[in-house]
């Protein structure tokens, strides 16, 4: 049986041959309210703001919030989850509170698809996210945790859909992981001439402008990248269409390959010369 109830004609005839369900029309049509304000089905979805509900619950407005969930606290500190429209276009979903009054958001996924957790700017520094932005006042921004006992994979990296890393934790250690099977590789041959590659590498001290009472050991990007130059990404120098530094970076781990060849090289001129000495001293 339909029930269509009317804000200004009231309740219309009830329809005994028909297996819709109960519409609710908007009070004042004139007043901006909309029709199918609340339709349900005879198979038993709800609508609000559509006369045709394709699922248990569905909602549609434009310009407005499509739904907001709160819970309020004795303390003020209320919780929101917010759905689209309103002063909230250019987002999807929201989670905001209102500690304080204030309307705190804590995470949003954004028009095009971005996870924003702590912030509400896809950009940061100049640089946008990819998929998600972490941003916290607190000692971190992410923390990962994986059970108790054994070894477990605490993220995993893919390249499309080609595993390339992983960071495996364990009982009491974390590693860092980089594609390193054979399987993977071809022309493989040995590293010669290290020790000569080694000696262009020009180890410094430094502090960050950004740290001034840390000094550190470590590299210029641009020297190492003329001796190693998977260790380092970026250009020397490169900005960005504002004029802004694109600065590069290193990973120091691919210095160990190159540094494994020259001890291996000085370690053999070492045992040579061992050798030449002892066959002296015999004479």
């Amino acid at each position: 049986m339909a029930i269509t109830l009317n804000g200004t004609t009231g309740i219309t005839t009830p329809d005994i041959t028909s297996e819709a369900g109960l519409t609710v029309d908007g009070v004042s049509f004139a007043s901006g309210a909309p029709a199918n304000t609340l339709v349900t089905t005879s198979g038993g979805n709800v609508g609000i703001g559509t006369s045709s509900p394709s699922a248990t619950l569905h909602t549609t407005r434009s310009g407005v919030e499509v739904a907001r969930f709160t819970n309020s606290q004795s303390n003020g500190g209320d919780w929101e989850f917010k759905i689209g429209g309103g002063g909230f276009e250019d987002r999807k979903f929201m989670l905001t509170d209102k500690y304080s009054g204030a309307d705190n958001v804590r995470m949003t996924i954004d028009s095009s698809g971005k996870l924003l957790v702590g912030t509400t700017s896809a950009t940061l520094g100049g640089v946008t996210a990819g998929s998600a932005l972490f941003y916290s006042n607190a000692n971190f921004a992410v923390m990962i945790r994986v059970p108790s006992g054994g070894t477990y994979q605490a993220m995993r990296f893919f390249n499309g859909t080609t595993a390339v890393g992983s960071i495996d934790c364990s009982g009491s250690t974390t590693s860092f992981n980089t594609s390193s099977d054979y399987r993977l590789k071809e022309n493989v041959v040995g590293v010669t001439g290290a020790s000569a590659r080694v000696q262009q590498l020009n180890p410094v001290r430094f502090n960050f402008i950004a740290d001034p009472d840390t000094t550190v050991d470590g590299f210029l990007a641009h020297e190492v990248q003329d001796v190693v130059p998977e260790a380092i990404t970026g250009t020397k120098d490169a900005v960005d269409a504002e004029g802004n530094p694109v600065y590069q970076g290193i990973d120091q781990s691919k210095l160990v390959p190159l540094l494994t060849a020259a001890l291996q090289e000085a370690l053999t001129k070492i045992e040579t010369l061992e050798a030449r000495v002892a066959a002296l001293e015999a004479a």
